[in-house]
């Protein structure tokens, strides 16, 4: 029996009213920094270890934390019939902290043949208006798919798989370090606890084989890159008939000549010229639906938006519909006639010192800065 005196909250790291969580991570934190195997011949970490150990071992318990409470270490000690047994229950305890020690599974249970098959991601790419409007695509790809001769089994028909003669059906091996007994997987089944000795010839014994498959994949209005979508079973198939995993479709769109997205809304930058601006006109507009006839009114600046309400992207989880917002971009000549700069000059000269508005603030708020 072992005897120890230091508070076991303060052994630990942790306040009185612990949770369990807290206390079994603040174990584990202590207990992969002064295991025996990570400090060989270092009698001070082999009781740092011994110690946090049995204050995990009492705290982890209602019944005796309870007891420790109220009477200390003393409730635990030889004398009073208590003591510390380093070999009770340590499997539970240490299962995850093995595991990083030796790469073994947790739990100390043979894994079973039967397992979940991988999933899969594939990249779709979208046309702007299949994004928002929705379509059906049929793709076509690669993948595992379970063994129609032995079901995902991997064994021959009217065979089947024969314990492990290693490790007995239990997947695991053991062997002693220091002063616990460690399980290791087996190397011979790989912690299956059976093998394979006649495999199933279509599928050598692998439970599936490689097929290119063609899927309809229905594509909801409203996605936009990088939205995924799942697809229950449409993965690699599962090990030993296992079920198989899911399939990521991953959508890219496509940029477009015209428009652009931001959220739901769809914005158009429509140019027009000055003399169009100045004195307004009707233009046609361009929508994911079609043309559009719009009012630009007298005096436009350039950067106005218009909003067209309703004709934007679908929302893709149902919250309505975006706008179509179109901006406009006045577009100043390059090259001008005589005829054209003559006007333009006699224009300049009508408007004398009176200037637009938006030029009149700018050039005020110069003379305020530099007089």
């Amino acid at each position: 029996m072992a005897s120890f005196t230091r508070d076991f909250y303060e052994v630990l790291g942790v306040e009185r009213g612990a949770s369990e969580e807290e206390l079994k991570r603040a174990y584990r934190k202590m207990a992969l920094k002064y295991h025996p195997d990570r400090n060989p011949g270092d009698r001070e970490a082999e009781e740092r270890f011994k110690e946090a150990a049995a204050a995990y071992q009492v705290l982890s318990d209602p019944e005796r934390r309870i007891q420790y409470d109220r009477f200390g270490p003393a409730a635990f000690d030889g004398a009073a019939g208590g003591g510390f047994d380093f070999n009770a229950g340590f499997e539970d305890i240490f299962s995850g902290i093995f595991s990083d020690f030796f790469g073994q599974p947790r739990g100390g249970r043979s894994q079973s043949r039967t397992r979940r098959g991988e999933d899969l991601r594939y990249n779709l790419d979208l046309t702007f208006e299949e994004a928002a409007f929705g379509v059906e695509k049929s793709i076509s790809l690669p993948r595992m798919v379970t063994c129609e001769t032995c079901h995902g089994k991997g064994a021959k028909p009217g065979t089947a798989p024969k314990q492990c003669s290693a490790c007995r059906g239990s997947g695991q091996v053991r062997f002693q370090q220091g002063f616990f007994s460690i399980a290791k997987v087996c190397a011979q089944c790989n912690g299956h606890g059976s093998t394979i000795s006649d495999p199933c010839p279509k599928c050598d014994g692998q439970g599936a084989v490689r097929r290119a498959q063609s899927l309809s994949v229905k594509i909801p209005p409203g996605v936009d890159t990088s939205s995924r979508l799942k697809l229950r079973g449409e993965g690699q198939a599962g090990g030993g008939g296992g079920p198989s995993g899911d399939l990521y479709v991953v959508i890219r769109v496509q940029e477009h000549p015209l428009f652009h997205r931001e959220e739901n809304d769809v914005i158009c930058d429509m140019p027009l010229s000055l003399p169009l601006a100045a004195l307004g006109t009707d233009i046609e507009v361009p929508t994911l639906e079609g043309k559009v006839r719009m009012r630009i009114p007298p005096g436009t600046q350039s950067g106005a938006v218009f909003k067209l309400k309703g004709k934007g992207v679908v929302d893709l989880h149902g919250y309505g519909r975006g706008d179509h917002l179109v901006r406009i971009l006045i577009e100043t000549p390059r090259k001008l006639t005589a005829r054209q700069r003559e006007l333009l000059e006699e224009f300049a000269r009508i408007s004398g010192e009176e200037v637009h508005p938006m030029s009149k603030g700018f050039l005020e708020k110069v003379k305020e800065m530099f007089g």
